[in-house]
């Protein structure tokens, strides 16, 4: 399925913005209560969550656009490994029981945008 490959950057464009228009509303919800409130409620400013939902809108904005796409889906990655083992792996080891296979895949979805870059669509791939 060689003829598949002319797409890829393209398809890495479309993982890129999709991922980071999932991520935004992870921190949407932890900042601003939308498209719903999390259930222990909005953290207080400068709290450990709040920041994480600040690095989230911030990041994933970055991610979205395609600006400095590399760093700020390495940071994101990063996020994620830290908040997968903070918050999910104490609770068993499978991602599927213990609720950290949404931290797990976006890791490793940042990780790869990261040593990938940001594919079609973006604004660090426009040309001066």
């Amino acid at each position: 399925m060689q003829f598949l490959s002319r797409f890829q950057p393209y398809a890495l464009g479309l993982l890129r913005i999709f991922a980071a228009l999932s991520f935004i509303s992870h921190g949407t919800q932890k900042l601003f209560g939308f498209p719903a409130a999390p259930s222990w409620g909005l953290p207080s400013a400068m709290s450990l969550p709040w920041t994480a939902g600040v690095i989230e809108i911030v990041g994933g904005a970055l991610v979205l656009v395609g600006f400095f796409t590399r760093p700020a889906a390495f940071v994101l990655s990063g996020l994620m490994a830290v908040a997968y083992w903070m918050a999910h792996g104490s609770k068993g080891f499978y991602p599927l029981l213990n609720g950290g296979e949404a931290a797990m895949l976006f890791c490793f979805i940042f990780l790869y945008i990261a040593t990938a870059g940001p594919g079609a669509f973006a604004l660090d791939s426009r040309k001066n």
